[in-house]
């Protein structure tokens, strides 16, 4: 494996996203706190606590997955898209360098960026409610899992987009709603019977619950399922490539 050239593609996105670093992470931070205003102070004066948790705790590890799923999407599809608008992918194409080392350079660079924005969101969040990891090794699991996940599947849209609007459609349409009703915010427990059967359709369910079980122990879904879920998304993204890379697709014309 060329080590190099993975490590070249990495510090390449890594360094340009360091150039906006304030923006980038500004961005995150202010959003944060808007929701702990919005969320935390209005609407969960109502709530005494969900599950023995309280309201504004609650939510952390949703706001953290929130975030989480549309910056490693925007970051990885922004990140292979450009180089196509560009032209340059050509000569990266074209030197001797696997796919798999394509891969691994923008999708390591995205999930590098989304892991270090949830923590700070994580940190963030402790300034406002006090938060409790029960099992940090679960939870750096899931948040790398998760990162490396919409990476992938970041880089699948980067390589699908042939417009910059393309690449803002699936996170604003598809990613951002299905967060929202994925129980970021409420248990599904809380919805009616009927509603929380519709609410097992949703991926982001799965994510959410393992999610907040490494925070409090506490999930609306087995573990175990959040688990197998999440891995067979990854694998999924993974055989997506993998054809994009055997085909060419929207890469070699």
């Amino acid at each position: 494996m060329n080590l190099i050239a993975i490590r070249s593609i990495y510090v390449f996105e890594m360094s340009r996203w360091f150039r906006t670093v304030l923006q980038s992470i500004l961005s995150p931070v202010i959003s944060t706190t808007l929701y702990f205003v919005v969320f935390g102070a209005a609407i969960g004066s109502r709530f005494s606590d969900v599950g023995g948790i309280g309201y504004g705790s609650f939510i952390v590890p949703g706001l953290i997955m929130l975030m989480l799923l549309t910056q490693s999407v925007a970051n990885a599809s922004f990140g292979i898209y450009f180089p196509r608008f560009t032209g340059t992918i050509y000569e990266l194409l074209s030197a001797p360098v696997s796919y798999l080392e394509i891969v691994l350079g923008y999708v390591g660079a995205a999930a590098t960026k989304s892991i270090i924005l949830g923590l700070i969101i994580l940190a963030t969040a402790g300034l406002f409610v006090p938060v409790h990891i029960l099992h940090p090794f679960w939870m750096i699991g899931f948040l790398v899992l998760t990162a490396a996940t919409f990476s992938l599947l970041g880089f699948i849209i980067g390589v699908w987009a042939d417009g910059f609007e393309k690449l803002q459609l699936v996170p604003l349409l598809v990613i951002t709603p299905l967060t929202f009703l994925g129980g970021t915010f409420y248990s599904v427990q809380m919805l009616p019977p009927a509603w929380q059967k519709v609410a097992l359709v949703n991926p982001v369910l799965y994510l959410v619950s393992g999610f907040r079980w490494s925070f409090y122990g506490i999930a609306d879904l087995s573990v175990a399922v959040s688990l197998g879920m999440t891995l067979a998304f990854l694998a999924v993204c993974l055989a997506v490539i993998a054809w994009i890379f055997k085909t060419g697709y929207r890469l070699k014309t």
